[in-house]
């Protein structure tokens, strides 16, 4: 048979040479990738299809066990509380809830899920700015730790500890200057302005809210260890003023996430083993300046709400490359079944790409489109490889972190999910949607049925 014309283009290679993106690939550093903890790509696409998320509870269980470490073998006192957000799984959870961590959540729906899993009231902590009233009744009865964030928050809590003729132990969100910009400023109470410290007047006051914890999360992905230190060193100091002016002890200080993964940012040209800082590094700011900043035979709970960092390397997306096609800049395109509807981080990350099989032929630069009639649907704007017939599948990663929270119901349905668990049995932790899974919500009014169906 005759190929398909293409008409050719010129474009200037630079193989092996380095530029601000870092290097071309050649056939030599190309990443081929077979397996997943021993069980063969092609068997994982042929049962269960593409796209398809993979998660590895092998490398789940070993890095949640490296950050726990890291932390423990440093400071006496620590909690870590999986950060639901980042990804909601069960399955998922449930690994974490089993290593020992207790649960963090912003919604009540999250609240229902970790309880449904068996978490209970007072091993969860509930953060957000919008908890509406009957989520704080449930909180407050089942001795959830909540995280004040507003002042509207503090009179609604209020309310309901009358109501319920309890006075709960709660703690305040804090916000503060580390250094780190853009400075997270829109959640919790500002330090440096004074309101901080006027919530913790309002709550001593009210006499009906027992201060018992501070709060801080300062941001996403943080590259900068020093930050974190400067966060501890501020919490304390604000613990112990509101000890000794209020009388409240501080019994544990939550700093929130926001460790990084390997992943690559876009716009950062070194590769993530250069900038990403270790866990061991962060974790010996944090404790160094907890362990001198706290006051002699003072240890409160340190909390730690880890989420990426622990989850986001865990995760594979296997992805078809189903056409190909010359772009007028020359570079070439490839269409998968896999778009930003399903890989939400792709919009801030490169990520790592693999292929499932040997390739012969240069590489060169290429976008990866998703399968949405959508211009924005990118997954990768500049990757270099191979020629790539047509059903080759590529291993995406890693994607463990948001996605499979953030993804949409837009065009297409979501896929199926499965793990891969530590002795290499393979389950469907998320079965693909149909449409009735779809439509099973919606209500078409008679008038507007069709021939009565």
């Amino acid at each position: 048979m005759k190929k398909a014309y293409e008409k050719p283009a010129i474009f200037k290679l630079h193989t092996g040479m380095m530029n601000k993106f870092g290097s071309f690939a050649s056939p030599l550093s190309r990443k081929i990738r077979k397996e997943i903890d021993g069980v063969k790509i092609s068997e994982l696409v042929e049962k269960f299809g593409t796209p398809l998320f993979v998660f590895s509870e092998k490398a789940l269980r070993s890095k949640f066990r490296e950050i726990k470490r890291a932390f423990t073998t440093r400071y006496p006192n620590v909690e870590f509380s999986w950060s639901y957000k980042t990804n909601y799984l069960d399955a998922i959870c449930a690994i974490l809830h089993d290593e020992g961590e207790t649960a963090e959540v912003v919604s009540e729906f999250e609240y229902q899920k970790a309880r449904r899993l068996g978490v209970r009231g007072n091993e969860i902590v509930f953060n957000g700015p919008y908890k509406p009233v009957d989520a704080l009744k449930v909180a407050v009865a089942e001795g959830a730790r909540i995280n004040i964030d507003t002042f509207e928050e503090i009179a609604d809590l209020e309310e309901v500890a009358a109501e319920l003729g309890i006075k709960p132990k709660v703690a305040i969100r804090l916000n503060m200057d580390t250094g780190i910009h853009p400075q997270w400023s829109r959640f919790g109470f500002n330090l440096e302005s004074g309101q901080a410290f006027d919530a913790v007047k309002r709550i001593a006051f009210g006499g009906k809210l027992e201060l018992a914890g501070l709060h801080c999360h300062i941001g996403t992905f943080i590259l900068e260890p020093k930050a974190y230190e400067t966060e501890v060193r501020k919490m304390v100091d604000f613990a112990y003023k509101v000890e000794d002016e209020f009388g409240f002890k501080i019994e544990y200080i939550d700093i929130g996430g926001g460790f990084p993964s390997k992943n690559r940012l876009k716009g950062v040209y070194l590769p993530p083993e250069v900038v990403v800082p270790s866990i061991d590094e962060i974790a010996d700011r944090i404790c160094s300046a907890l362990l001198s900043s706290l006051r002699p035979g003072d240890f409160p709970k340190l909390i730690i709400e880890s989420g990426r960092a622990i989850v986001d390397e865990a995760g594979y997306l296997i992805a078809k490359v189903h056409a190909t096609k010359r772009l007028p800049d020359g570079r070439k395109g490839y269409i998968l079944d896999a778009g930003v509807n399903i890989l939400f981080t792709a919009f801030w990350y490169h990520f790592n790409v693999e292929i499932d099989r040997e390739v012969q032929g240069p590489s060169e630069p290429c976008v990866l489109y998703g399968p949405l009639c959508m211009n924005i649907d990118v997954v990768d704007e500049l990757a270099y490889l191979p020629p790539l017939p047509r059903g080759t599948n590529l291993i995406l990663s890693p994607v463990g972190a948001y996605n499979v929270t953030q993804w949409m119901q837009f065009i297409r349905y979501r896929p199926n999910v499965v793990l891969i668990g530590q002795n290499g049995e393979v389950d469907l932790i998320r079965e693909a949607e149909t449409l009735e899974d779809i439509v099973g919500r919606e209500r078409l009014p008679e008038r507007l049925k069709l021939n009565g169906n």
